[in-house]
């Protein structure tokens, strides 16, 4: 993916850089290098943008405090325009001062900042069937959806798509635990995917109770029964699972759909599962593969993969059977040039035998097939697990959010608020808590799951951000928008560093997609929020006698708002407009 020169004040910083170098030591270099070359300074006091001239020293055999003190001195900068206050060699570094006005009429949020884009196809959120969503499962879903907005937002040709598991044994042991042990009557219509959910539990924790009892080998039997009827698309037990499938199926359709989460294509197992050992077995005829006691599989150890079974000894695939079809099927049926798979990082193992499999079948296209991994979520006394039932329910979590919102936050408006904005914002409050909760770590971190927390309007959190966000609403519903203002009345440190953040949006979307990272988005946006209310405490807005420079803060906080709630919105998140 290679990026546009999309930040006007870089560009034009990297023309005065590059002219000066080529008068200054008749050497030329390249725009894009100049403009790569150009970063904030960790402190803001010694400028807004920062040249570092390390790169040049060796081919000009000068030091790089030689060669910014040379730059300094020649570049001049026009006086008529004002854009740089001020041009200062500090050490290796040519730092700029830049006017809060040409910043600001420099900010840009409407995105394709991609020069070259690959057509690209994301699969998240693969929960299965027959077991209950539960918070652990946002994560997965929360970073695939802010990953395809923000591939979306840059300009990148971007395909949604999702691989839920309706086939296998946790479907197996659900529906022997739903015929044996209760009356087969779900408990209400729109609770049967989540009830299924803890079927699957009980029937799992049981099986494991009667292991080694006689019972152990009649439960095997009716099992794999239950397997080999779905399996052959016949009998009680086959129709069963579709009646009970679409259940798990309007369970996760609820949750996206509350989610505000859509996906162009779905994927599943049970379509995949036949052609896949067909692909299989067609490779093994070909010799590629090789047959170890009647099972199938592909020999990795020269790669330090192991040995990848893509078959059982009863002809019956695997996860890696399956995704080496589905690749196939991917880039065939959508035409695209990249995929990423947004799993967590206990599958890191499996893509890469996957991958390596499909690259050694001549797959051209294995190259392009990319594993966005990340760390699971952990409830505060350790991790969850289906199987065993230690869960956070998903719909438990959010009638259960919404619930505390409103107590803490909304219902003193009952009265004055319809009671439809109390329970319309109370839900997107929730959602916002979740995805900021989920997209503010860095992938390769725990999440710790704490509502607590994730709720407060004084931390770092989503609620917190759309809070700053409400208020400048409310600030700016009280006086009227000028249509100009006069940029060059803001000159005071907290309205440059405000400005700076903001004129940053868009190379923060650039960082975020170079490296697979929603929580550089997040921390961002907490900044911002920050930037304002530190802005806000020290910079009077409405309460100024100076008219013109009251408009000048006016459109500053307008442009705040507008920031807020378009990277917020690159997250999946909503921003009431009153809180």
């Amino acid at each position: 993916m290679e990026f546009k020169l999309h930040n006007p004040v870089k560009l034009y910083l990297s023309e005065l850089i590059q002219k000066a170098i080529s008068e200054s030591f008749s050497k030329d270099i390249e725009l894009e290098e100049i403009y790569s070359m150009l970063s904030i300074p960790p402190k803001l006091e010694n400028g807004d943008f920062a040249f570092g001239c390390f790169k040049m020293s060796k081919d000009l055999k000068k030091s790089p405090p030689e060669i910014s003190k040379v730059l300094s001195e020649k570049i001049k900068e026009p006086n008529e325009n004002n854009y740089v206050l001020s041009i200062t060699a500090m050490g290796p570094y040519l730092n700029f001062k830049l006017s809060a006005e040409f910043i600001l009429k420099n900010i840009c949020l409407t995105g394709d900042i991609v020069k070259r884009s690959e057509k690209t196809i994301i699969e998240f959120s693969q929960p299965n069937t027959h077991k209950e969503m539960h918070v652990g499962h946002m994560r997965n879903l929360c970073l695939g959806d802010a990953i395809i907005k923000l591939h979306r937002f840059a300009g990148v040709e971007t395909i949604a798509t999702t691989f839920p598991g309706d086939v296998g044994t946790h479907v197996a042991k659900c529906l022997w635990y739903y015929t044996h042990y209760t009356d087969q009557k779900a408990p209400s219509e729109d609770r049967k995917g989540a009830w299924l959910g803890t079927l699957y539990t009980k029937g799992n924790n049981l099986l494991e109770e009667e292991k080694g009892t006689a019972k152990e080998e009649e439960n095997r039997k009716i099992l794999t029964q239950i397997l080999k009827e779905i399996e052959a698309g016949s009998g009680k037990y086959f129709d069963l699972w579709q009646e009970t499938r679409e259940w798990s199926i309007d369970l996760m359709k609820d949750v996206y759909k509350w989610a505000d989460v859509e996906f162009d294509h779905w994927y599943w197992e049970s379509t995949v599962d036949s052609d896949s050992v067909k692909l299989i077995k067609e490779y093994y005829d070909k010799g590629l593969f090789i047959k170890d006691d009647g099972a199938i599989g592909i020999d990795l150890s020269d790669y330090k993969l192991g040995f990848c079974l893509l078959l059982k000894s009863d002809g019956t695939g695997l996860y890696a059977t399956k995704d080496v079809e589905l690749a196939r099927r991917k880039f065939q049926d959508h035409n695209v040039e990249r995929s990423i798979y947004v799993v967590d990082n206990r599958q890191a193992l499996h893509f890469k035998q996957v991958f390596k499999t499909l690259e050694i079948m001549g797959f051209e296209n294995a190259k392009n097939c990319y594993h966005l991994q990340y760390e699971m979520v952990e409830l505060p006394d350790g991790a969850m697990s289906s199987r065993k039932g230690n869960i956070v329910p998903l719909q438990d979590l959010i009638d259960n959010m919404q619930e505390k919102i409103k107590n803490d936050y909304l219902n003193k408006y009952i009265g004055e608020w319809d009671q439809t904005e109390i329970e319309e914002t109370a839900k997107e409050i929730a959602k916002g808590a979740i995805k900021f909760g989920m997209n503010k770590i860095d992938p390769n971190k725990k999440i710790v799951f704490d509502m607590q927390e994730w709720l407060k309007l004084d931390g770092e959190s989503g609620p917190y951000i759309q809070y700053v966000y409400a208020r400048i609403q409310s600030m700016l519903a009280k006086t009227s928008i000028p249509e100009s203002v006069d940029f060059t009345l803001l000159t005071d440190a907290y309205e440059g560093n405000l400005a700076l953040h903001l004129l940053n949006f868009n190379d923060i979307i650039e960082k975020a997609l170079k490296e697979n990272k929603t929580n550089i988005l997040a921390n961002y946006l907490y900044d911002v929020a920050k930037s304002f209310n530190q802005f806000y405490a020290n910079c009077p807005v409405l309460k100024n006698d100076n008219e013109a420079l009251k408009n000048a803060r006016v459109h500053l906080s307008l442009k705040t708002a507008k920031t807020l709630s378009k990277g917020l919105e690159l997250l999946g998140i909503k921003c009431p407009s009153r809180m």
